[in-house]
């Protein structure tokens, strides 16, 4: 039996939840999502609690209730609190800014890139080797920090390049000559 499908999601206050034949909308203080679930899952809604619970003990049932459970609570949390992923640029002359909406990196290339954000995602710069990315749908957050990550990952070597606020990238010894 899945330990996290099990788990009751608890809806904080000022969140409401509604469920029109598994297409559930999450609207908040921060903003609304909605998204289709499996119709064969039971997503039951009880005053401030969220039960989900399966039909049998088939392999697809089990595999799909508690990711069900953890998008769903996903969504309770991006709307309440939101989600943001930071990021550090490490390198001579590798910094960020904004320009608008827009991110500009300047990291060793011989041309500055730009990343736009979707809807919805705001991106800050608190000083020009830090960068936040912030918003609603953990998905979409993770998605546009991988993006910014991609522009330049950190290397092994020298360990130059763009990674997220506490990750360890692991050293390696450069060629010795003879």
């Amino acid at each position: 039996m899945s330990r996290i499908g099990k788990k009751p999601i608890e809806i904080p206050a000022g969140v409401t939840v509604t469920n029109a034949n598994n297409a559930v909308t999450v609207k908040g203080p921060k903003g609304e999502l909605s998204k289709s679930f499996n119709p064969d899952m039971k997503i039951e809604i009880e005053e401030n609690v969220i039960n989900i619970s399966r039909p049998s003990e088939t392999k697809e049932h089990r595999t799909v209730h508690g990711t069900t459970r953890a998008l769903l609570a996903n969504m309770v949390q991006g709307v309440s609190n939101g989600f943001e992923k930071s990021l550090e640029l490490i390198g001579v002359g590798y910094r960020a800014q904004k320009q608008g909406k827009k991110l500009v990196l300047n990291v060793g290339y011989s041309h500055p890139v730009e990343i736009e954000p979707e809807e919805g995602i705001e991106i800050e710069v608190p000083s020009n080797t830090k960068v936040i990315v912030k918003g609603i749908d953990k998905e979409r957050v993770g998605a546009i920090a991988a993006n910014i990550r991609g522009v330049r990952p950190p290397e092994p070597y020298k360990g130059k390049g763009i990674r997220y606020e506490g990750e360890y990238v692991r050293r390696k010894e450069g060629k010795t000559g003879k």
